[in-house]
């Protein structure tokens, strides 16, 4: 052990203070110092209205801004529409932003590391044409090949990851290359009509329009609400006994309480309102429980912190001994994955492999909402509830202006428009976290 490392002794219980032997004498008498963390909970609401009014001077935004945007989103739409609040047009948001949101999970993975990944519109669609071929003209097992499409996604994503990190081709050209190459393969593959009828069955059907409780639609949803609010209670309390057993800064029940307590109130609220309408449906279900296992991963995994140290700084990443190469052929891989699931959502919306599957602005949506939602275009920075956000936002902007009967070119402007601010404020607050020496 060097001369400048500290002993520190903590006590298991909630303290603000701990037992610090000096580093230029450890010899000299112990000094107390305070964990700022610990501090702040012992003060009460004090206490955590000073740490948020420090995190906003740093630029620690968080979630804050698509939050209010949210709010201010639908607050207008309401005003200038009165159904845009009703319980159908909220179960209507919440189904069609499942599909393109399983594209901005991947994305979300990609710009943690500070890329790009231009494909995942492509092979969305390629994935659905390849579900559709297998099962109408070969005559496979609808679930067998629903496993080879997801597959053959990942594979492309890891292909275009290995040009990426062993050959040394920027991943806006690869996937650029991919964007037009998948597509022209999707175009090959549905021949001169253009379009292959999927029977609504298997995974169609469940990613379709269907609920797990379509007969008991009202006790499911506040099932899965159940489930959820008991799955974080038991989460939060595990981690809590975790930290204080090893001496470290852990939450205190009480706040513990309070965030199971706001997640209930949102949980339980969000599956009333969908139960006055058709229920909660599978693509959300399955949207929701990516999210939940995706977050684990990033955050509770050695995987997880490997992607944010290569994201942080690559050089700093190869001296951890991080495989930077193998963090960045997986990540494109996830991309590729995620893209091809969602991909069989469109599939299952539509019963059908088309042209237009994975074209349009679905590539420009799926990056909007990841960044919309708060991952940083410059990596190191963000969350796959980011996903959620963002396209709660998005969705919500292309459903309001439905309702009001505007032009798609209003939807596109608003969309840019948002878009541009989203990482306008990412630039500012990663200024000011420089300012403030937390960057």
């Amino acid at each position: 052990m060097s001369d400048t490392s500290k002993t520190v002794k903590q006590d298991p219980e909630p303290a603000s203070q701990a037992t610090v032997a000096p580093a230029d004498d450890p010899t000299a008498a112990p000094v107390t110092v305070l964990d700022p963390r610990l501090l702040i909970r012992e003060e009460g609401l004090k206490g955590y209205v000073t740490e948020f009014k420090r995190k906003m001077k740093g630029g620690e935004l968080g979630s804050l801004p698509v939050v209010i945007g949210l709010i201010v989103i639908w607050t207008i739409f309401q005003l200038q529409n009165d159904r845009f609040l009703s319980a159908d047009n909220l179960s209507n948001i919440s189904y069609y932003l499942s599909a393109t949101g399983m594209l901005a999970i991947g994305l979300v993975f990609v710009l943690l590391l500070g890329e790009i990944d231009l494909s995942v519109g492509s092979v969305s669609g390629l994935a659905s044409t390849l579900f559709a071929v297998f099962v109408v003209d070969h005559g496979v097992n609808s679930w067998l090949a629903l496993v080879l499409t997801v597959v053959t996604g990942v594979g492309i994503g890891a292909l275009h990851g290995w040009f990426f990190a062993r050959i040394g081709v920027p991943a806006f050209v690869v996937t650029l290359a991919g964007f037009l190459g998948w597509n022209g393969l999707m175009l090959w593959l549905l021949g001169e009509s253009g379009t292959i009828n999927i029977p609504d069955e298997g995974p169609v059907h469940l990613f379709g329009q269907s609920s797990f409780f379509m007969d008991q639609a009202v006790i499911g949803g506040y099932l899965l609400a159940g489930l959820g609010v008991a799955s974080m209670l038991y989460g939060s309390l595990m981690d809590q006994r975790r930290r204080r057993a090893a001496g470290v800064p852990f939450r205190p029940t009480s706040e513990i309480a309070l965030r199971v307590g706001a997640l209930a109130v949102a949980a339980f609220v969000s599956a009333y309102v969908l139960n006055q309408a058709a229920g909660v449906s599978n693509a959300l279900v399955i949207f929701l429980a990516s999210l939940v296992i995706v977050d684990f991963v990033l955050r509770r995994t050695p995987y997880g912190r490997k992607v944010f140290a290569v994201g942080g700084g690559i050089e700093a990443a190869r001296r951890a001994g991080i495989n930077v190469s193998m963090i960045r052929i997986t990540v494109f891989a996830i991309a590729g994955g995620f893209a091809a699931v969602g991909g069989m959502f469109f599939a299952g919306q539509t019963q059908s492999a088309t042209l237009n599957a994975g074209g349009g602005n679905t590539l420009m949506l799926a990056i909007a909402a990841a960044v919309i939602g708060g991952t940083s275009l410059f990596g190191g920075r963000g969350t796959v509830w980011s996903a959620l956000l963002g396209m709660l936002v998005i969705q919500s902007i292309q459903t309001g202006l439905d309702l009001l009967n505007m032009n798609t070119s209003i939807q596109y402007m608003i969309t840019g428009a948002v878009l541009l601010g989203a990482v306008v404020i990412d630039s500012v607050s990663r200024r000011s976290q420089k300012a403030a020496g937390r960057a």
